[in-house]
């Protein structure tokens, strides 16, 4: 007990001037806040029932999950999540609140939310309100109460799949004819919709590298990751043509994350292999790992569930060394046809399944990685590698 105690005294600093006893903050922090229905509806039937948490009304998109235990402000602002109904796996959300800085982008990105329990008071001294109050304010539709270990195990087992939280809807049809409305993943194209809509810049225009940022998505992490390396980085809409990347006259292109189905994002391609034409080094990350094998010719897959998280084992093929990883995609690189191609090498392999989580282009300098060395949230293992970027430029500049 004395534990326990020791445990619960971390929540319970900010209520102290409530002069709660112990017992009623226990209560406090894990009874019934909000009674309001809410119904939860996946693609092949199953039915969920729990409560309201967050805005009222019905949201819609493909189901995932995340195993990370922290981290959740910033994995519901990452815009990499666009289109998807997150269940996060730790038993309770929301303890520790929500800080004005801890984001990967302007808004909260998920379309919908779902966890099995949430604290509706929470600890930390310097949080700048609820998490409840910022998910009402940002308009995400939520539910709590789910089993979510039975229902991750479910979507382990039948795969992704599309569904719809209610608050409104209380009928099945309706929530069937809500389902109905609400697009495929596979062939949906996001990022030119979320991409910025006007160019911008980041860091000193006096730093030495000049890095142009294709953004399909790009979290606000990787930008800090790469003007923290003493660079002057102009951050470009998705369908920005070669001709304008150009005239920023950068050393090296940058090609970020981003949500949807890179199977559909054929200009992006087209703009890839314009970069590659130029022999400038070339760093992708995610999405970005993605469109450089579509440029390569390696075609890209639906994968069955995904990888989301921040503890994926990775092995770095080059050093031999594993690496702890931050993770969120949901379509991967053909493994068979790299084996058959001149001019792609693998670089890292996923330790749980051997899927494809790096690669590089023989004879040019540029690689890419499928996960996320930026790792906000999660371990620092991989940030090496905007170090290695950023060598690679240094020894590919002539002035």
């Amino acid at each position: 007990m004395l534990v326990f105690y020791a445990h619960l005294t971390n929540f319970a600093l900010p209520l102290c001037t409530k002069n709660l006893t112990f017992a009623e903050f226990v209560f406090s922090m894990t009874s019934t806040h909000n009674d309001t229905p809410a119904w939860l509806l996946l693609e092949d039937g199953s039915l969920f029932e729990g409560k309201s948490f967050g805005a009222k009304g019905t949201a819609g998109g493909e189901i995932c999950f995340n195993t990370g235990m922290t981290g959740y402000q910033e994995v519901f602002t990452d815009p990499s999540y666009t289109g998807q109904v997150l269940i996060m796996n730790n038993t309770y959300i929301g303890n520790y609140g929500v800080k004005d800085v801890d984001v990967e982008s302007d808004s909260v990105t998920i379309s919908g939310l779902i966890c099995k329990n949430v604290s509706h008071r929470y600890s930390r001294m310097n949080a700048d309100d609820s998490l409840e109050n910022y998910l009402t304010k940002s308009g995400l539709v939520s539910i709590y109460d789910v089993d979510t270990r039975a229902l991750v195990q479910h979507i382990r087992s039948k795969g992704a799949m599309n569904c719809v939280i209610s608050t409104d809807l209380t009928d099945l049809a309706g929530l069937k004819a809500a389902l109905a409305k609400v697009p495929d993943m596979a062939g949906l194209e996001l990022s030119s919709q979320i991409s910025t809509k006007e160019a911008y810049t980041l860091g000193d225009p006096n730093a030495p590298i000049r890095i142009a940022v294709m953004d399909y998505g790009v979290k606000k992490m990787i930008l800090e990751c790469l003007t923290k390396r003493n660079t002057y980085v102009k951050v470009f809409p998705a369908k920005t043509g070669i001709e304008e990347l150009k005239a920023f006259e950068p050393h090296g292109y940058f090609i970020s994350n981003g949500p949807g189905d890179p199977g559909s994002m054929d200009y992006a391609v087209s703009t890839v292999k314009d970069i590659l034409a130029t022999g400038k080094p070339f760093f992708g990350i995610c999405l970005g790992h993605q469109l450089l094998a579509r440029a390569n010719d390696i075609p890209t897959f639906k994968m069955h569930h995904g990888h989301r998280g921040l503890n994926h084992p990775v092995k770095n093929l080059i050093t031999g060394k594993s690496e702890i990883t931050t993770q969120n995609h949901g379509f991967g690189v053909d493994p068979e046809a790299i084996k058959k191609s001149a001019t792609v090498e693998v670089t890292h392999l996923n330790l749980n399944d051997g899927s494809i989580e790096g690669i590089r282009i023989k004879g040019r300098p540029a690689f890419s990685v499928q996960y996320h060395p930026e790792a906000t949230p999660g371990p620092h293992d991989s940030r090496y590698l905007f170090d290695q970027f950023i060598s690679m430029i240094k020894d590919n500049t002539v002035n």
